[in-house]
């Protein structure tokens, strides 16, 4: 009686290995959130390279499972073709990075627009502290970046979590009755009179997080690259305007 149970426990097991293997998409989300319960899974997909399945997870990042979930592994996909590589992780992160950047509503951001007259027009999204110094200065060429053709549309990411100073001069800037004038006033180190309203601030601040933003300012192209840290304007134009 004990063997036939053991017999019909073990398959059962067997039927479900068997299940199991027949759906990649049961079996990898089976096995990572054995791994890390919390495991952010938005989607698994074939991937290009036969075989190798991507799973897509919140805020754009990638891994890469065997359809039986038995090798799991983070990474560039790289594909060569006539003599050219080009990396398909960072082209999938990217375009996902995009869509959820390009959807954050007007409203939610400091807008600095670009100048109607540019020949050519792009945006760049900037996640901003206002204690930043490199955050400051690249404030301090945002004239710059409209004159060529650049809409600057900030974010907010209080490097120091919420609560601390730069988090709360920041709501203070989104509360402002111009928050355009209040971002001048942050960025050249002048008081921003404090403010409290429903704001974005600590929802942005997640979201930083979440598409892989360490520090500011971290600046997102309208393709979704992130770009890390302070670049010139003319440098960073030309970089915005190709990837328009």
């Amino acid at each position: 009686m004990r063997l036939s149970r053991f017999l019909a426990a073990a398959a059962f097991g067997l039927a479900s290995s068997i299940a199991l293997a027949a759906d990649p998409d049961l079996a990898i989300r089976q096995t990572l959130k054995s791994l890390q319960p919390n495991l952010p899974i938005e989607a698994i997909s074939e991937s290009p390279m036969p075989g190798l399945y991507q799973v897509q997870l919140k805020g754009g990042r990638l891994l890469y499972a065997s359809a039986d979930a038995q090798f799991v592994l983070q990474g560039f996909l790289f594909q060569v073709k006539d003599g050219k590589t080009v990396n398909l992780t960072e082209q999938a992160e990217s375009k996902a990075v995009a869509q959820q950047i390009n959807a954050i509503p007007a409203k939610e951001m400091v807008v600095f627009p670009a100048d109607p007259k540019a020949a050519q027009k792009t945006h760049i999204t900037v996640f901003t502290d206002t204690d930043c110094g490199y955050c400051q200065k690249l404030h301090s060429e945002v004239a710059e970046l409209n004159r060529r053709g650049v809409e600057v549309r900030y974010v907010a990411f209080p490097r120091q979590g919420t609560g601390s100073h730069g988090y709360n001069t920041l709501v203070s800037v989104w509360c402002a009755k111009d928050p355009r004038e209040a971002m001048n006033l942050a960025k050249a180190r002048k008081e921003v009179p404090a403010a409290q309203c429903e704001n974005p601030v600590e929802k942005q601040y997640q979201l930083g997080q979440m598409i892989g933003v360490q520090g500011t300012p971290a600046i997102v192209l309208a393709n979704g690259q992130l770009i890390p840290g302070y670049q010139p304007a003319p440098q960073l134009a030309e970089a915005a305007l190709a990837a328009k």
